[in-house]
């Protein structure tokens, strides 16, 4: 009885700023995280890069095993439309910091790819390890391949989208990255970067 006699004689007092900060709140968005869980909205990006980790969508890279670094920095970038690829800056335009590190982390858990079960062409295979020695390539993205830190995993990456890149690189179109692949790629003749991708896309190679 006290309590409700205390409410009583407080409820004056209480009821308008109480109705203000309940306006104010209805009108402040609901936690993305409350509204839809991670994995589900993961589901639009596995759909194009692969559930499984690689990719089966033309020219759209795998993203199994890639460092959870190099995936936060390009998810940064297409928020920033530092990138432009249409469906990634829709995808995360509303993303917080927060969310940008989550999907890093778990897209990062997805197994590595794995290379096409046949199209391997030994003599294109050989001109590429030829080549990406030459290129240093194992220099920087580790010499398996796997990347590191905020260096992106290459190894076993479709090989459309490694020719699209490394075409993009030399062209000076790819904007948003590390200008060190724009030196290294300008130097380098266009069959090379067909073999580097070929070798890379059948990665590891045959023993």
């Amino acid at each position: 009885m006290a309590g409700r006699s205390f409410q009583g004689r407080r409820a004056g007092t209480l009821r308008a700023p109480a109705l203000a900060l309940l306006a104010g709140a209805m009108l402040l968005p609901l936690p993305r995280a409350e509204a839809e869980p991670l994995t589900e909205r993961l589901v639009p990006c596995l759909a194009c890069h692969g559930e499984t980790g690689t990719s089966q969508t033309p020219e759209v890279p795998s993203l199994g095993g890639q460092p959870a670094d190099f995936l936060l920095i390009q998810l940064y970038q297409f928020r920033e439309k530092q990138r432009i690829a249409e469906p990634m800056n829709e995808l995360t335009k509303d993303f917080t910091d927060d969310d940008l590190r989550a999907f890093a982390e778990q897209m990062a858990k997805l197994p590595p790819p794995v290379p096409p079960p046949e199209g391997r062409q030994p003599e294109l295979v050989e001109k590429g390890r030829v080549a990406a020695q030459r290129h240093r390539c194992g220099t920087c993205h580790n010499p398996d391949m796997s990347g590191h830190d905020q260096i992106g995993r290459i190894g076993a990456q479709r090989e459309d989208y490694l020719l699209k890149a490394l075409r993009e690189y030399k062209t000076g179109e790819r904007r948003g990255y590390d200008p060190a692949m724009v030196e290294v790629a300008r130097g380098i003749p266009d069959e090379d970067l067909v073999a580097i991708s070929h070798y890379l896309a059948y990665w590891p190679p045959a023993q």
